[in-house]
């Protein structure tokens, strides 16, 4: 497995993907958080971060999805995974290897986000009135949020030889998966009804409850959950194309 992640890392930062995910993603934050007046943190009248943790899942349900469209799909596209499996790798060994690689870029894209944490800190008056309990569960949920995104993408990936499609599907189900259940939750058929059992299927629900800064092991058991999932079928895809290629 660390040696399928060197090498999703090694080639993520040696043609600059990995450069550009960060850039886009902190020069996006940046424009919600400091200049656009609507989102603005220098307009609001509290000192928090609740912009970032709103808009950074939108950013993430396209970005995350444009990052592991390649992971499966150029192997399967350039017949790379048939070398793959004369290597003394098993398959759940290439499907962690990549995932965790993934995983670890958008943790560094997190990263230099926590300078907005600690600018809002000095920013507050008195200095250090910030929720740093919701900060934190804030993050909590934003990384489980981002590892199962992940796992979307991967199984995206190996679904189809095409980059773009495999975009697309990602794109398609990261959004299905955290808003869909939601909108089907508020239907008038479910209205006093199902509608709270529905709307738990989602990942909003779980992610916007971790963001009060209450963190449930309910929560992090339906990430976790959504993440095994993912990755499970992705397995079994990737073992029947490697089949299939011998």
């Amino acid at each position: 497995m660390i040696a399928v992640l060197k090498k999703e890392l090694n080639s993520f930062f040696g043609s600059a993907i990995g450069i550009l995910v960060i850039t886009v993603f902190l020069v996006i934050m940046g424009l919600f958080l400091w200049v656009f007046q609507d989102t603005s943190i220098l307009v609001y009248r509290y000192a928090g971060l609740d912009q970032l943790f709103e808009i950074a899942p939108l950013i993430f349900m396209f970005l995350i999805p444009a990052l592991t469209m390649r992971a499966f799909s150029e192997e399967i596209q350039t017949g790379t995974i048939e070398w793959l499996s004369t290597k003394p790798l098993t398959d759940w060994n290439i499907v962690l290897g990549k995932y965790f690689a993934c995983l670890i870029l958008v943790v560094i894209a997190l990263l230099p986000t926590l300078l907005y944490l600690v600018t809002i800190y000095l920013l507050a008056s008195p200095v250090g009135n910030v929720d740093m309990g919701a900060a934190i569960g804030s993050y909590a949920g934003l990384l489980l949020l981002s590892g199962g995104f992940v796992a979307i993408g991967l199984l995206s990936s190996t679904l189809s030889r095409n980059q773009i499609i495999a975009f697309i599907l990602g794109s398609l189900l990261c959004f299905v998966f955290y808003y869909s259940f939601l909108y089907i939750s508020k239907l008038p058929i479910f209205f006093g009804g199902m509608d709270s059992l529905i709307e738990q299927l989602g990942m909003d629900s779980h992610y916007r409850s971790m963001s009060r800064g209450l963190i449930d092991s309910r929560d992090v058991l339906y990430f976790l959950s959504i993440i095994t999932l993912f990755l499970v079928i992705s397995h079994a895809v990737i073992t029947r194309v490697k089949h299939r290629s011998v």
